[in-house]
C-alpha cells in the first residue's frame, strides 16, 4: 500500500503552520492590549481581530485532530509530558474567548477587568506554545513507547526562554497586523512597537540558533553536516528580518505584515529540519508514531474535503472584513 505518512507530515505541518500565522497575530494583538494608549485605542484594536480569531483556530482543531489520527503516538508522549503546558494553552485561549465577549456587553466602568482578561489569556496561551515548542526542542525521556519523566519535566530555562520568545514573536505578528488594519495614531502607535519587537525577536533566535546545537548533539550534527544549503534558512531568516525593518521605516502597511510571516515559516521550516525525522525526539520518527495505513487513508479522504471548505470560508471571511477599521464603526 501508498506510505501515507509524508503525506499526513505534510497536512498536519500546514495545519500548524496555519494556526501559528492566523492565530498569532490575534493573541499578538491581546499581548499589546494593555500598552494602548486610551480605552477608545482598546476597541480599535479588539475589533480589528474580532471577526476572524474564532476562524483562525480552526486550524488548531484541525492539527490537533490530525495529530492524533495520523500519528497517536504522539499522544501517548505528548499529554502526560505536557499535560500542565496544554491545560494552561486551553485555559488561556478559553479565558480570550469570554474576554471578547463579555468586555463587548460590559458597561463602560467594568471594562477594566475584561481587559485585563483578554490580556491575560493572550498571554499565558502564547507562552504555553512556546514552552510545548520548546519541550519538543530539547526531547522526551521515553520507554517502551511511553513517557517516563516527571510532569515538570517540560518546564527548564530553555523552554521558559522559548516561551518568552513565542510571546514576543506573536507581538510582533500583532504590531504588524495593526499596521495593515488601523491608521493615524494608533498605526503609528504599533509601528513603534513593531520596531522594539523586531529587534526582541531576532535577541531570541540568536540565542535558541547558539542554545540548541550546543546542547543537543544531534541538532548539532543535523546544522554542521549541511552547511552547504541548510545555513540558507538562517541567512534567510537575517535578509528577511533586515527587510521588515526597511519596511517598518518606509511607511508601509501590508509589507511588514507579510514580512513577518516570512520569518515564522523560516522558523518554522528551521525547526522541522533541525529534528527530521523524529517526531518525538529523541527516539521515535514519524513512520514509527503513524496509525495503520488504512486508517491514514480513510481520515485522508475526509480532509480532501474539509482543508479546502476551511481554506475558502477563510479567505472568504478576510475579504469580507478587508480595510481599515474603527473604533465607533469597525470594519469599512
Amino acid at each position: 500500500m501508498f506510505d501515507f505518512t509524508y503525506l499526513w507530515v505534510l497536512i498536519i505541518g500546514f495545519g500548524v503552520l496555519m494556526y501559528v500565522l492566523t492565530d498569532g497575530f490575534d493573541l499578538g494583538v491581546g499581548i499589546l492590549f494593555p500598552f494602548a494608549r486610551s480605552e477608545q485605542d482598546r476597541d480599535i484594536l479588539m475589533n480589528s481581530v474580532a471577526p476572524v480569531w474564532d476562524g483562525n483556530e480552526t486550524w488548531l482543531v484541525l492539527g490537533g485532530a490530525g495529530l492524533l489520527a495520523a500519528f497517536p503516538l504522539v499522544y501517548t508522549v505528548f499529554l502526560p509530558a505536557l499535560y500542565i503546558g496544554v491545560f494552561l494553552m486551553l485555559a488561556g485561549l478559553i479565558f480570550r474567548g469570554v474576554a471578547f465577549e463579555f468586555r463587548f456587553k460590559s458597561a463602560p466602568g467594568r471594562r477594566a477587568f475584561w481587559n485585563w482578561a483578554f490580556f491575560g489569556g493572550s498571554l499565558v496561551a502564547t507562552f504555553a506554545q512556546g514552552a510545548v515548542v520548546g519541550t519538543f526542542i530539547q526531547g522526551f525521556e521515553t520507554e517502551n513507547f511511553r513517557y517516563v519523566g516527571g510532569p515538570l519535566d517540560w518546564l527548564t530555562p530553555f523552554t521558559v526562554m522559548t516561551g518568552l520568545g513565542m510571546v514576543v514573536g506573536y507581538g510582533l505578528l500583532g504590531a504588524t497586523w495593526l499596521l495593515l488594519k488601523t491608521d493615524g495614531e494608533t498605526q503609528q502607535w504599533a509601528r513603534r512597537w513593531a520596531y522594539r519587537l523586531l529587534a526582541a525577536m531576532m535577541v531570541f533566535f540568536v540565542i535558541v540558533s547558539l542554545w540548541t546545537p550546543l546542547a543537543d548533539e544531534y541538532v548539532r550534527g543535523r546544522w554542521f553536516h549541511n552547511l552547504t544549503w541548510l545555513w540558507l534558512l538562517p541567512l534567510a531568516t537575517v535578509l528577511v528580518a533586515a527587510g521588515l525593518w526597511r519596511s517598518l521605516s518606509c511607511c508601509y502597511e501590508a509589507t511588514p505584515f507579510i514580512a513577518t510571516i516570512g520569518l515564522f515559516a523560516l522558523f518554522y521550516a528551521g525547526l522541522l529540519f533541525s529534528k527530521w525525522p523524529y517526531v518525538v525526539p529523541p527516539n521515535y520518527t514519524f513512520h514509527d508514531a503513524a496509525s495503520a495505513p488504512e486508517s491514514q487513508l480513510f481520515l485522508l479522504i475526509g480532509l480532501l474535503f474539509v482543508i479546502p471548505f476551511v481554506l475558502m470560508y477563510s479567505a472568504w471571511t478576510y475579504y469580507v472584513f478587508r480595510g481599515k477599521v474603527r473604533a465607533d464603526a469597525g470594519y469599512h
